[in-house]
């Protein structure tokens, strides 16, 4: 009897479960498939396409719907990366101070062509209340004036801060203020999925 109440005692004490799948591997690639299917659709020169990651894992993202737009296009598109870190509204440095909170880490920022003339498709996992693409736009100006910013994300979870809409959406994912919706990529976190975890974005 008592071991088998150290054995419930240790299972308890085990790490929680990851969330509720609500997307696998197979769901995920045939929502980008069809998020590329889109790019193609609305623009009508590819050439002039250059698709950006935001830092973290809509990097990796955009180097996706690049390969899957060539492959059925037979046209390249330029790719690029984005890091947003000094223009999010939640960085507290000023006048020299230190922050108040645990501050994100900076990234590189890569794009190799130029931005004038062309549709810019930012690329992000998750659309929450809107602050990231706000700072990824302001980032982005800081390099040139594209003719015109689209956005394509794997996953909206709704609770909108800022009035900013996705032009591609994966799935919509209704969601509680007391919940998260994490995307996991292979090339990060060596699987694919997206779980719903019960627990708020603030502690992500």
């Amino acid at each position: 009897m008592q071991q088998h109440a150290v054995t419930r005692a240790a299972r308890d004490r085990r790490a929680p479960e990851p969330g509720r799948v609500l997307l696998d591997a197979e769901a995920m690639a045939r929502t980008l498939s069809r998020i590329a299917h889109e790019i193609i659709e609305r623009n009508d020169e590819l050439g002039a396409v250059a698709l950006v990651g935001i830092h973290t894992r809509g990097v990796p993202l955009a180097q996706r719907l690049r390969h899957m737009i060539e492959e059925r296009a037979g046209e390249p598109v330029a790719v690029g990366r984005l890091d947003v870190t000094f223009h999010r509204d939640d960085v507290h440095v000023r006048e020299g101070r230190a922050p108040r909170h645990a501050q994100p880490l900076a990234r590189e920022t890569k794009l190799e062509f130029e931005l004038e003339g062309r549709t810019v498709i930012l690329v992000d996992d998750v659309l929450y209340t809107g602050r990231t693409i706000r700072a990824a736009i302001d980032a982005l100006f800081e390099y040139g004036r594209p003719d015109r910013v689209q956005l394509a994300v794997l996953a909206d979870r709704g609770h909108r801060e800022l009035p900013i809409r996705p032009d591609y959406v994966g799935k919509n994912l209704p969601t509680a203020r007391g919940e998260r919706v994490q995307v996991q990529l292979v090339e990060i976190d060596e699987i694919d999925r997206v779980v719903l975890l019960s627990e708020p974005e603030e502690e992500s």
